[in-house]
């Protein structure tokens, strides 16, 4: 008995952590090594839209709210926003857009009924576990979901040779807490991509 409640505890942690785990930002970057980035000190925007690409239907103060994450988090670095593009050490512009996505899971239908975890199994004896997990046919259950992911993308060029220098990005399922506060979800996917910056 013992060991079956420390295998369902185990099972409990190991489901938590894995469902918490699911909708976290995919964060990653791609920097040029031909270009050196360390002795950079200044930024400026690339273009005066700021934006290089978004999806249709972009919420025009949601842009704003970007615009201005992107610089805050830039210069939480330590990096100081100039306005004349020729004495920058470099420049920078994003994009950002949501697609939606179709996730179709299959599994046996004996999956959410324990799949011979019942009486029969610690009961003692083989047939009550051979017949919970073999004397029934095993059937598939489909589940198709549909959700949206959202990609926010981060570029930085160096203004003396006119190269891309690094390119950052968040991919993340939007969740329903995301759309009730799009602010915090922004916040937290530019300072996870700017951090990897140096």
């Amino acid at each position: 008995m013992i060991k079956r409640k420390n295998l369902i505890a185990v099972a409990f942690v190991i489901i938590i952590a894995s469902c918490s785990s699911v909708y976290k930002a995919e964060v990653n970057f791609d920097k040029n090594s031909q270009v050196k980035t360390v002795n950079y000190t200044t930024f400026t925007w690339l273009t005066p839209e700021k934006i290089m690409a978004s999806t249709e239907g972009v919420n025009p103060v949601m842009k704003l709210r970007i615009d201005d994450e992107i610089e805050q988090a830039f210069i939480a670095k330590g990096y100081k926003l100039i306005n004349n593009a020729e004495k920058a050490d470099f420049a920078i512009s994003y994009t950002v857009g949501s697609r939606d996505k179709i996730k179709v899971s299959s599994y046996p239908t004996t999956y959410n009924r324990g799949f011979g975890w019942g009486r029969g199994y610690y009961g003692g004896y083989y047939g009550g576990m051979y017949g919970s997990m073999y004397g029934t046919s095993i059937g598939t259950e489909t589940r198709v979901r549909q959700y949206t992911e959202g990609k926010l993308a981060i570029d930085v060029y160096d203004v003396k040779s006119h190269q891309p220098a690094w390119h950052g990005w968040a991919i993340k399922r939007i969740t329903s807490t995301d759309k009730d506060a799009p602010s915090v979800a922004i916040k937290k996917a530019v300072y996870q991509v700017v951090a990897q910056f140096h």
